[in-house]
């Protein structure tokens, strides 16, 4: 008779899950034999630590719309998990955790590696359950994944010792307290009230400069969000979880909002008189309209979280989809296209900023906007691209142009260290014949990324697929993004001693272990490196080596946040570099404006 571990990942394979990411130990030993006479249905993908197996698992989720699924074992295995799961959980991706527990007998007994684990997860989890008899496991695991899927969030199971190696009972006795569950789901059809959609309307008809905002909750509403662009002339701006919704091509696609964001979303949104915001619950009012500026509209599933970013005059409560299908008919041409034409010479003008800051490279290294901006045109059609967090996410919003297919993502409500690479592991595993290419800063690299090249390694029949695999360090011996704002937002310079990390042959590190390492210290070679690492049929470590001293300026200088930063400037071991680079950087946006003007 097989055991509750077998039955356990029978059932995973019931669900879809083709893939379990985790790191083994005694705590679900009998989960690990049961992989083994699994063969694969489903596999085991071996991480190099449980917080990145927790990435892989929202990576995959977010990549493919299907559930992830990671396993760990009790005590610190089951606590390492938690910032991958909590990252999964603000980004409203469905995972579902496995973890092991010590044997029931010994519960309560302050036992070796014994954590109250329904307590540590229930914060994380929208739902969470110990199974303490094995006919509980179906329902438990049916739950788990319908629960997963209608709140897009993390459902965790906990599986003692004793209860994974006992006799599977996958149908329960027909008696009292028995519960007979199935395999399935289908995803709602959901509308907001009829009487919502017609003031909607309303709002919207009437204004004459509509600013449309949009995040992940568009995704499958591309043609839907185009249709209504195209009939109020609005511009679209979008949060970083929606950069995928619409290629950056389009003309009046504004590019990202916020202090990572471009001039153009910002222009628009302090001009506009009109804020439609679409599945996105982007949180920094700083960077949207005045309040009492722009009447508002909004579409969220979650009703919770409707109008709790911006003051809203209708709010659409359902699928971006189904609403905006529904909507559409009732909203009225814009005739007059001015607002739409200004939005797309604005457009234009910071693409040409872009490239202007791009190009300035000081004292002979490399411009980190370079680096993106060479990228964009050399990416792959149908990439997937992925980023992490630190002053790299600034270039890898603004620089690097999506076209129509391309995905991309990083950890944006969480804003963590740590998931480019094991998003972009996740991602192949998925699409072995699609090119991808990880974006990432050195501290986030060292942090978890270098450990996760072994993980590439280790499967390296499944990453050297052909099709181009490329992990891109920015190497700048800093943790730069919180150096700057330390500088913006505490008024002071930078602390080296918290500030600074080594410097690492990463490059040289990737050949170590049998992978192809790049590393490009001349601003004159960004392109030939590129290039070399996007031919490679081999997994590459690509290592530019970058300037520090670029500030990752915003759309616009907050007056406070502007004189912090000439506070800090004072006493700033940089602030020599750090002057020059700023003025120039700046003179990019005057030479647009003053004709004749150069860098």
């Amino acid at each position: 008779m097989s055991q509750v571990a077998d039955y356990l990942l029978e059932r995973l394979h019931a669900w879809g899950v083709g893939r379990v990411y985790g790191y083994p130990g005694d705590g679900i030993n009998g989960l690990l034999g049961a992989f083994d006479r699994a063969q694969g249905r489903p596999g085991f993908v071996q991480a190099r630590h449980e917080e990145t197996a927790a990435f892989m698992a929202c990576g995959h989720a977010k990549f493919t719309g299907e559930v992830g699924c990671c396993v760990a074992t009790s005590g610190p295995g089951a606590i390492h998990l938690l910032n991958g799961l909590y990252d999964a959980k603000l980004d409203h991706q469905p995972v579902v955790a496995v973890v092991g527990q010590q044997k029931q007998l010994c519960l309560g007994s302050h036992y070796q590696q014994e954590v109250a684990l329904e307590n540590l997860f229930a914060d994380v989890s929208e739902f969470c359950q110990m199974v303490t008899h094995p006919a509980q496991l179906r329902h438990v695991i049916d739950r788990a994944f319908k629960t997963a899927l209608t709140r897009r969030g993390v459902a965790t199971i906990i599986i003692p010792e004793d209860v994974q190696e006992a006799d599977a009972q996958p149908s329960p006795p027909k008696e009292h307290g028995s519960v007979f569950s199935s395999v399935g789901w289908s995803r709602p059809r959901v509308l907001p009230d009829e009487d919502e959609l017609r003031r909607a309307a309303d709002v919207l008809n009437e204004g004459r400069k509509v600013a449309m905002l949009i995040g992940q909750g568009a995704a499958n509403a591309v043609e839907e969000v185009k249709e209504v662009a195209e009939l109020l002339g609005a511009g679209v701006a979008k949060a970083l979880l929606g950069r995928e919704v619409l290629p950056d091509d389009i003309p009046w696609v504004t590019g990202p909002i916020g202090l990572l964001g471009s001039r153009a979303s910002d222009e628009m949104m302090q001009n506009c008189d009109t804020l439609f915001m679409i599945g996105t619950s982007f949180p920094y009012a700083e960077w949207l309209p005045d309040e009492g500026q722009a009447r508002g509209v909004e579409i969220d599933i979650d009703g919770c979280m409707i109008g709790m970013r911006y003051p809203m005059d209708a709010h659409l409560v359902g699928d971006a989809k189904e609403t905006l299908r529904a909507l559409a008919p009732l909203l009225h041409r814009k005739e007059d296209r001015g607002w739409r034409k200004q939005i797309e010479k604005d457009v234009q003008e910071w693409d040409r900023i872009c490239e202007r800051r791009a190009q300035q490279h000081f004292d002979g290294t490399i411009n980190p906007q370079a680096v993106a901006a060479e990228l964009s045109p050399r990416l792959p059609d149908g990439a997937i691209v992925t980023a992490d967090s630190g002053s790299g996410t600034n270039w890898w919003a603004r620089h690097l142009k999506l076209r129509e297919g391309m995905r991309a993502s990083l950890s944006g409500t969480l804003a963590t260290m740590g998931p480019g690479v094991p998003y972009a592991i996740a991602a192949r595993f998925a699409y072995p014949d699609l090119p991808v290419v990880a974006i990432v800063g050195d501290g986030a690299f060292q942090m978890n990324g270098m450990n996760e090249m072994i993980t590439v390694k280790r499967y390296a029949d499944r990453m050297a697929t052909g099709a181009p695999l490329v992990f891109c360090v920015l190497n700048n011996q800093d943790l730069n993004q919180v150096t700057w704002e330390q500088r913006a937002m505490g008024g002071d310079p930078k602390y080296p001693g918290s500030q600074d990390i080594p410097d690492v042959p990463y490059a040289a590190y990737a050949e170590l272990l049998g992978l192809k390492g790049i590393r490009c210290e001349s601003p004159e070679e960004v392109g030939a490196a590129w290039d070399e690492a996007l031919a490679s049929r081999v997994p590459v470590v690509l290592e530019f080596k970058v300037d520090a001293e670029i500030a990752p300026m915003p759309p616009h200088i907050m007056f406070d946040q502007g004189k912090k930063a000439a506070k800090a400037a004072v006493r700033d071991p940089q602030k020599t570099g750090i002057a020059a680079r700023g003025v120039r950087q700046k003179m990019a946006e005057f030479a647009e404006r003053l004709p004749g003007r150069g860098d």
